[in-house]
């Protein structure tokens, strides 16, 4: 039996009893929810970074942004906070549309 010790979305012991298959859980505190949340999102860039094609793309976009919404939720915050923050941010400092690579700042 494969061992994976990692987070996996509520409906995921569901679907492997479906298929006839035993597996064995546990519910995480609070402490540990945060750190295998912020591990998930690491797994979750990379596979974005490795997405072959703009589909792939975009459903590990979606999965990252999960990911997001609980450890937001975790934080005592909301995505739409969040987002006013990201806003924020935009007016301040701006976004990334003008895809603007800074080489160096001489002194």
């Amino acid at each position: 039996m494969p061992t994976y010790n990692k987070l996996v979305r509520d409906k995921i012991p569901q679907m492997i009893k479906s298929n006839g298959k035993e597996f064995s859980t546990e519910i995480l505190n609070d402490k540990d929810y945060i750190k295998y949340l912020k591990e998930k999102a690491y797994e979750e860039l990379d596979e974005y970074c490795a997405a072959e094609t703009d589909e792939e793309a975009v459903e590990e976009l979606a999965d990252l942004l999960e990911v997001v919404r609980a450890l937001s939720k975790q934080q005592g915050s909301t995505i739409e906070e969040i987002e006013a923050v990201r806003k924020d941010k935009a007016e301040k400092r701006g976004g990334f549309k003008d895809k603007i690579f800074l080489i160096e700042v001489k002194d």
